[in-house]
């Protein structure tokens, strides 16, 4: 009877549905709860599933030192507008030399040749001058070589210091090797025709920025390109030919090779995202519920 009596006193708990909301105890509701699982610690969301590459089907897109674009190579009038300006220039000056008589030729040349006589006269005309030939004409090794080695210094360095260095090759090779035949000619080593002697064209211009561009290189075609062309160079100065003109190509390669540390920072101000690596994406976490 005493467990009738006091079953039967116990109040009949309301429905959920009638309760208002303030009406539950907090003990009530961290009862009610306990039966849902709780999440423990930030929940950080999960990385995005990566499968293996189709190497079969496209490999040209894990080697991307492999997709060649050869019309890179060439300068274009939006690509590299002062190379192909110059290039243009050169390759009026030469066909103009190729259809030109002999004795006028002569005379331009004479007049753009930065021997000791024309340095000491017009040095600023004539060491521009004398840049606008080829010698040897568009055939000529350097012709070739100015093309696609400025071409690459200019998309990796802009125009205008692709030229700045292209001229200080140029210029301080001539220098180098002319006020040497001037002291020469003063102290008696060498005859007075040597003030005179032709020099022009544009392949001091070109070793020089040779030596730049291997700078800014990978070292897998830096070396490679220094040792060939330092052999090259290196072989017409023992046949003895031109002594002048083969040391003024070394002294030039010199100058572009000393021009490493600004042509670099010209490189990375060019392309900066060439040379700065990406910062690594963490996944964010995800707050808990």
């Amino acid at each position: 009877m005493e467990r009738t009596a006091r079953a039967a006193s116990t109040p009949t708990p309301e429905p959920l549905a009638a309760m208002s909301p303030g009406s539950f105890p907090a003990l009530q509701v961290a009862a009610l709860l306990d039966g849902v699982p709780r999440q423990r610690g930030p929940v950080t969301a999960p990385l995005p599933r990566t499968t293996a590459p189709d190497l079969r089907l496209r490999p040209w897109r894990l080697l991307p030192a492999l997709r060649l674009r050869p019309w890179r190579l060439l300068p274009t009038p939006t690509g590299t507008p002062v190379t192909f300006t110059y290039t243009a220039i050169l390759a009026l000056t030469s066909l103009f030399a190729s259809y030109a008589g002999s004795g006028l030729m002569y005379a331009l040349y004479q007049d753009s040749s930065t021997d000791v006589a024309h340095l000491l006269r017009t040095p600023v005309f004539v060491l521009l001058a004398s840049a606008l030939w080829i010698a040897g004409g568009l055939l000529s090794p350097y012709a070739l070589a100015f093309v696609l080695v400025l071409t690459a210094l200019e998309r990796r360095i802009g125009g205008a210091r692709a030229i700045l260095v292209f001229l200080t090759g140029h210029v301080l090779a001539t220098l180098a090797t002319e006020v040497p035949v001037g002291l020469a000619v003063l102290v008696g080593h060498l005859p007075d025709t040597s003030l005179h002697r032709l020099d022009y064209g544009i392949s001091f211009g070109v070793a020089a920025s040779i030596g730049a561009l291997s700078g800014v290189l990978p070292p897998w075609l830096r070396w490679p390109l220094l040792a060939l062309v330092g052999y090259d160079l290196i072989e017409d100065l023992i046949a003895f030919e031109d002594p002048m003109t083969n040391w003024g190509h070394l002294i030039s390669l010199g100058i572009g090779t000393a021009l490493w540390p600004l042509v670099r920072r010209w490189y990375r101000e060019q392309s900066p995202a060439a040379l700065v690596p990406a910062a690594p994406v963490s996944a964010a976490p995800v707050p808990a519920a």
